[in-house]
């Protein structure tokens, strides 16, 4: 398989007084660049994403990070779902491959109530469990609704993990339908593309299968506000169906954070 794998590359910064001014600007150019609007539940750019490394000026509840497996607290929170299973559009981002969910399905945690927004892909995984990367991540986005657009928003997200395997029958029938060109949107029809395909029955309450902690989004603005839902089971996919979406949006994910005394449940 002809996978692209993250790598480390030592960043060595030189500093020279007469490239001062260009310097300047080229910093300039950068930060209007990373500026992200708090609603966006990813990057809007490919210079916006990547293998950013861990640090404190964004918090200390960031995202992704190492799942140790065990031994782990038990969550407390219920879970429920009301899917109905609608993907409606396809997106080539350039930096991801999106799908977008139609209105009307919601997941609750306790008594606070989140819409199914989108899910979007990571080639390789941002999540590690026990240290180890996985060759794709797909997040699915959810949004507690809000009116105060002041406010910050609040996500939950489920995060599914691939290994490499037998082709997957989810991605074979989207797969083929991404756009071409970037910032592209393809219209699905109606059931041409089901979660179910992935997950078989969807079940309507969430128990046991996934590791859960709060964390933040993993790219700018990194704002932490999500409710990160992990899933125990690791998924397959082929290795030219992860290759095809990873030659889409290239190397995208973020470094793994350190968890500051937070702590893993599982749920």
């Amino acid at each position: 398989m002809k996978f692209n794998v993250r790598t480390w590359l030592p960043v060595t910064a030189i500093i020279l007084t007469a490239c001062g001014q260009s310097s300047k600007q080229e910093a300039t150019d950068s930060t209007t660049a990373n500026e992200v609007s708090a609603t966006a539940p990813d990057a809007e750019t490919k210079n916006q994403q990547g293998y950013i490394l861990p640090g404190l000026e964004h918090g200390f509840e960031q995202s992704p990070i190492n799942i140790v497996s065990t031994p782990n607290e038990r969550g407390h929170h219920s879970i429920t779902l009301y899917f109905k299973d609608e993907v409606n559009k396809i997106e080539n981002l350039g930096h991801t491959v999106q799908l977008d969910f139609a209105e009307g399905s919601t997941i609750t945690q306790d008594d606070t109530t989140f819409a199914f927004k989108q899910c979007h892909f990571h080639t390789p995984s941002e999540h590690l469990i026990d240290g180890m990367t996985f060759p794709m991540e797909m997040h699915i986005v959810n949004l507690m609704p809000n009116e105060d657009k002041n406010a910050t928003p609040q996500y939950l997200v489920i995060g599914v993990l691939f290994k490499e395997g037998k082709e997957n029958k989810f991605i074979a029938d989207f797969l083929n339908a991404i756009p071409k060109e970037e910032h592209e949107t393809a219209e699905l029809k109606a059931g041409s593309v089901k979660l179910a395909d992935l997950f078989g029955v969807i079940p309507k309450e969430i128990k046991g299968h996934y590791y859960n902690y709060r964390g933040s989004l993993t790219t700018p603005p990194f704002t932490e506000s999500v409710r990160w839902y992990i899933t125990k089971h690791i998924f397959e996919a082929s290795a030219e169906q992860m290759e095809a979406i990873n030659k889409i949006e290239g190397n995208n994910a973020r470094h793994v954070q350190a968890l500051y005394g937070r702590t893993v449940a599982t749920n």
